[in-house]
This record gives structure tokens, sequence and C-alpha cells, in this order.
């Protein structure tokens, strides 16, 4: 059997190749793996569990479909979709995980995380993600009307792209000195992550062992996927179909980390 990761979708109805593609994965590839893990950002904003917007609701019903299958879905927390709650999990059948989280893959310990905190060097987004994970903030946040936190969601992501567009891409990156600590302190030599739309895999040393970091890749343009069975691993870049491919004149998404 396989299981699956996938980051970084960042799903929206503006976008609707992206969407098109994670169901035909969820339907054809996803449906004869083990568990599929998604680690952040399956949406591209998520205001609350009450949000009934027809294209998230569309998404939930694909996920929903896999779990019918028999499929174990986790998912992780982004910096996107920070407020997924229980309403989510019972749309979808998906199970809300923990970040960071460790997991048995085949023998091996592997440490998952969206990748967001890892990026130490970039101290304004640091500060705002310490706010919006906070409870106290969410709690207050989700009693706003609902009109209201689709609009400062859709302000928050217009500031976000702006950062983005001002920021030095490798302020933007994981820190490595972030990446050893973590990998040490929860005593393993592979970690999965999402969040910098830079899909790799960097090797390195710890403690005088072989270790690596394997780099989830974003879907805007074409989907990314780890697959991981008894035999090891792969990387895959899922190249957009004709039937999956955005219509003529859609605009194309830069990064958005």
């Amino acid at each position: 059997m396989t299981t699956l990761f996938v980051s970084d979708l960042h799903l929206d109805a503006g976008e609707p190749a992206a969407g098109a593609q994670f169901v035909e994965f969820l339907r054809e590839r996803a449906a004869g793996a083990e568990a599929l893990y998604i680690l952040g950002d399956l949406f591209e904003t998520w205001v609350g569990d009450d949000d009934d917007e027809p294209y998230r609701q569309g998404i939930c019903q694909a996920l929903a479909g896999l779990a019918r299958r028999g499929v174990a879905c986790y998912v992780m927390h982004g910096n996107r979709d920070f407020l997924l709650q229980s309403g989510f999990e019972r749309r979808t059948g998906a199970r809300l995980i923990a970040d960071p989280l460790i997991i048995d893959l085949y023998g091996e310990a592997a440490l998952l995380t969206h990748g967001d905190a890892l990026c130490t060097a970039d101290r304004p987004y640091q500060r705002l993600r310490a706010v919006v994970r906070d409870p106290h903030w969410q709690r207050r946040f989700l009693r706003l009307p609902l009109r209201l936190r689709r609009g400062l969601a859709e302000q928050a992501r217009r500031g976000s792209q702006r950062h983005t567009q001002r920021t030095a891409s490798p302020i933007m990156d994981a820190d490595e000195a972030a990446v050893r600590t973590a990998m040490r302190a929860c005593g393993v030599r592979t970690l999965i992550h999402g969040h910098t739309h830079r899909p790799a895999v960097h090797a390195l040393e710890l403690e005088g062992a072989r270790a690596r970091r394997i780099v989830l890749g974003a879907w805007h343009d074409q989907g990314s996927c780890l697959s991981w069975d008894a035999a090891g691993f792969r990387l895959e870049e899922l190249p957009r179909t004709a039937a999956t491919a955005a219509p003529s004149g859609s605009a194309a998404a830069g990064p958005r980390p």
C-alpha cells in the first residue's frame, strides 16, 4: 500500500483547474492509497465551518467520497486554512492533525509540518502567525458575521500578496537552523513539509547520520505529490490533462506563502 502527501493546493473558485485536478486525484490516484495526508493550505481561504460557499462544498463532498472508499485522510492546518474545525471533519470524513506530527512510515519515523513555522527569518509573518493561531483571537473572529469574515479574509489575502512581492525570496524559505533544531528535538531523520512552494529533496547530516528534508510543491500550475511505500518514496509532478486545464484566459497565480 502507498501513503500520499500533498500540500498547498490553495483551492479557490477563481482557479478552477487546481480544484478539478484535485477531485480527479481523489477519485483515481488517492482511491487506491492506504492514506492521504494534506499538509496545509488545502483552501486559499477558510473563514469558518459555517461557510456554505458552493465551490468549497464541492471539494468537501469529494473528500467525503474518498472517506467512503475507506481511505484515511488527514488534514493539517496551513497559513490559509487555520480555521478548519470539527465541522469540516464531519463534512468530509477527514481528520484534523496536529502540526508538527511524527508518524511511522513503513518503519521510519517522519516529522510532518506545514512548514511556515520554519520560516523564522520572515519576522513580520511570524508575528502575524502568533496572533491568528491564538484560540482567543479565533473565537472572536468566528463570532463575526460570515459576510464580514469573507471580506476580512480577502483583505488579508491581498496583504499577503503584497508582502510576498516585497520580501526577498530567501527570507520566506525554511531556515536551515530551524529545520535542524526541529529534527533533533523530534529525533527524526526525515522531515516532510510544504508552504514554501519549492518542491525538492534536500540531503543533510544530523549527528553524523544522513537525513533528508522533503518539500512538497504547490498546485497553482500543476499538481505535486509525494508517494511513499515499503520500497521507498517518489516526489512527483502531476501535469494537468486537457480535462483539468484552466480555461483560456485564466490568470496564472504566483507563489503565495
